[in-house]
């Protein structure tokens, strides 16, 4: 399936949430832009007509003009009741009970990547994250750590992650595509590299993936991938990652099970390569300051047969 990309911007809504946003967010530019005209345009005009000249003598005071008043405090007020309006109102539109409903994905922001677990399947996977365009979906926002927040431009509504809170959003995705956005809230040393990416589906595509990544690691393709396997499951990696369908059970890292599938690394930081990820691998710090993974030495030969093995997990 061609999948293109969109714009991120608020102006470029891709969901019906973020369609019923759109309304408020003009109403929102229009009021503003009339308050700093108003506000430019008297500051120039009093400028303007009231200049010092020479022999002035002092200006007429004015007091308790009623007329001025009811402006000074009607307009504002009058501003404000609409917008209290129809905040609500969309907030009732976007925001609907979750009492009872399973969520489609459960999302967890960590530091500093994007943990995505499919409840009713045995998916998890990382950074990229598949649902149904054209479905209404669930969200379920957490947090490992600190405080995060998911938002995509694109589809409206964003959502701070807390620890120990669950929050979500409700998202229908117009079309399929790929839209992407960022953690919104500062989260540490790499937040500018916490980016998002969703990949709309068909709903036939969408089942497909779900079949396809609920499937166990593919074996390794040949001896050197194999080698790398033996690697992974000795040393640390295994502790830290998991890949389903081997002995590796790590939690607290992302999960490989499917990392071949994937375009990108390390939460959109980088093409998903065979090269970028012998990189990563010989120097996390130096490609990514203050990731979680230790640098390990390892030699030329363990390296290759690592990425080898990485690369094979489609």
């Amino acid at each position: 399936m061609s999948q293109g990309s969109h714009v991120i911007s608020i102006f470029n809504p891709q969901s019906a949430e973020a369609w019923k946003l759109s309304p408020l967010n003009n109403y929102l530019i229009i009021a503003c832009s009339f308050i700093m005209i108003v506000v430019v345009g008297l500051l120039i005009y009093v400028t303007i007509k009231f200049r010092a000249k020479a022999g002035d003598a002092e200006p007429k005071q004015i007091y308790n003009n009623r007329t001025v008043e009811a402006f000074m405090i009607g307009i504002p007020f009058l501003m404000v009741s609409f917008f209290f309006y129809q905040t609500v109102k969309v907030m009732n539109e976007t925001e609907p009970t979750v009492q009872g409903q399973v969520p489609t994905v459960v999302i967890t922001g960590r530091q500093w990547w994007w943990q995505a677990v499919y409840p009713g399947t045995t998916v998890v996977t990382a950074n990229e994250i598949h649902l149904p365009a054209g479905k209404k979906v669930l969200l379920q926002l957490e947090s490992q750590d600190v405080i995060h927040d998911w938002w995509i431009p694109s589809f409206g509504p964003k959502m701070d992650m807390i620890p120990g809170v669950k929050n979500y959003l409700w998202v229908t995705i117009g079309k399929p595509g790929v839209y992407e956005g960022a953690c919104s809230e500062f989260c540490g040393k790499q937040h500018a590299w916490m980016r998002i990416k969703v990949i709309a589906d068909s709903p036939a595509d969408y089942q497909q993936w779900l079949l396809n990544k609920s499937k166990a690691a593919l074996p390794p393709a040949d001896t050197l991938a194999l080698a790398g396997a033996v690697i992974f499951n000795k040393k640390s990696c295994a502790d830290c990652h998991s890949i389903r369908g081997t002995p590796a059970q790590g939690k607290s890292g992302p999960d490989l099970t499917h990392l071949a599938s994937r375009t990108t690394l390390l939460a959109g930081m980088m093409t998903n390569t065979k090269e970028h990820i012998k990189r990563f691998i010989n120097n996390p710090e130096g490609v990514k300051p203050g990731v979680r993974m230790p640098r390990f030495i390892f030699k030329k030969d363990t390296v290759n047969a690592l990425v080898a093995y990485l690369s094979n997990l489609k």
